[in-house]
């Protein structure tokens, strides 16, 4: 399941549609979401490296973790350093997000810092989205050039961006970015039980796919904290929609574990527990046989309910039993009949002071 989650990625959007867009969020009970983000972050460097990616390049935006972490990360994937900056930008959202240290070291307050690494674009100013926007179009840009080649974004925290930016300019910020043609596809990480549930529910509309990280064990009534089971292992309930417009969900299980984190099917065992923790419904939609044969007497509106003649499709038009019966139709008390060329209308004036018809306009005069 989370390799069928990083082959759509993979894949990236066809011409002129929208670029995939996965969000991952986690809770404070199951905070294990940052193993799958780096999960699919390698997942995705590694297509890319051996040229099976859309993507030819890799825009990392740094909000919670320092731009180390991830050079780190790849290379201990067993990607070399020196091809590492031929297709990996990163962004560095995360040393000074507000510009603090670098007007303090313009006033001498605080010592100035190594350069940053080759790579490594530090952004001071995470509330200006529009310099945002552009500061990491420009990076992937830079890796691709300005043709039809793509890169893939991906963002470690929308929830560290969300604390200094309101929802609507992120969210246009994320519609931008997959409205870009060059974006091959996008991915972000989101802390959902910080948010209230408009804003879970606005980035997940905007989201593709849907990775949410739950605990296997669940707190009991009246137990409070972090279980330490949900620290090592949780499920991964994943919510996709495809091109076609039907949604496909899946599940599956993960441990955490030093070399990474492996991915377990769930078996058909705990599915079924699962669906037997499911509240039944208080109806039956089944008809026992006694109902049935009581359904099957109920005569209809539109049929005939005489006993003694059989039941009839009624068609607005008065039945050929009427007529045999000596009923005179509307027809025959008119005159007309069916063998009757053609009708006449007769008008009898109701009294000799009733106007006759003319072409005149009653309502000429009204001004209307």
């Amino acid at each position: 399941m989370a390799e069928a989650t990083c082959r759509v990625l993979r894949d990236g959007a066809l011409e002129g549609e929208l670029a995939p867009a996965l969000t991952i969020k986690d809770s404070i009970l199951s905070p294990l979401a940052f193993h799958v983000f780096d999960y699919v972050l390698s997942q995705l460097s590694s297509f890319i490296l051996a040229g099976k990616s859309q993507s030819r390049g890799l825009v990392i935006v740094a909000f919670a973790r320092s731009p180390s972490y991830y050079i780190d990360l790849m290379k201990s994937s067993g990607i070399d350093g020196v091809s590492l900056d031929k297709w990996v930008r990163i962004l560095d959202c995360y040393t000074d997000p507000l510009g603090w240290k670098h007007r303090l070291k313009e006033n001498g307050r605080i010592g100035s810092s190594p350069d940053s690494s080759f790579g490594v674009t530090v952004f001071r100013d995470v509330r200006n989205l529009e310099k945002l926007l552009s500061g990491i179009l420009e990076l992937g840009k830079g890796i691709v050039g300005q043709g039809k080649d793509r890169f893939c974004i991906a963002i470690d925290s929308v929830t560290e961006l969300l604390r200094d930016v309101p929802l609507s300019s992120v969210a246009s910020l994320l519609s931008n970015i997959r409205c870009h043609g060059q974006v091959s596809s996008t991915f972000w990480l989101l802390h959902s039980d910080i948010h209230d549930t408009s804003t879970i529910a606005a980035l997940e509309y905007m989201s593709s796919i849907v990775a949410s990280v739950e605990g296997l064990t669940q707190l009991k009534n009246g137990q409070q904290g972090l279980l330490e089971q949900n620290l090592r292992k949780a499920k991964l309930r994943v919510r996709l929609k495809r091109r076609n417009g039907r949604v496909r969900l899946m599940s599956e299980e993960f441990h955490v574990e030093q070399t990474g984190i492996t991915f377990k099917s769930i078996s058909s065992e705990e599915e079924s527990m699962a669906q037997t923790l499911v509240p039944k419904v208080q109806f039956n939609l089944d008809l026992s046989e006694k109902e049935q044969i009581d359904r099957s007497k109920v005569v209809l509106p539109f049929e005939h309910q005489e006993t003694d003649k059989a039941n009839q499709i009624y068609d607005g038009r008065r039945s050929l039993m009427e007529s045999q019966n000596g009923m005179a139709t509307e027809a025959e008390k008119t005159g007309v009949t069916e063998n009757s060329s053609r009708g006449e209308i007769v008008y009898l004036r109701d009294s000799d002071d009733e106007r006759p018809d003319s072409d005149e306009d009653p309502d000429d005069d009204l001004d209307i």
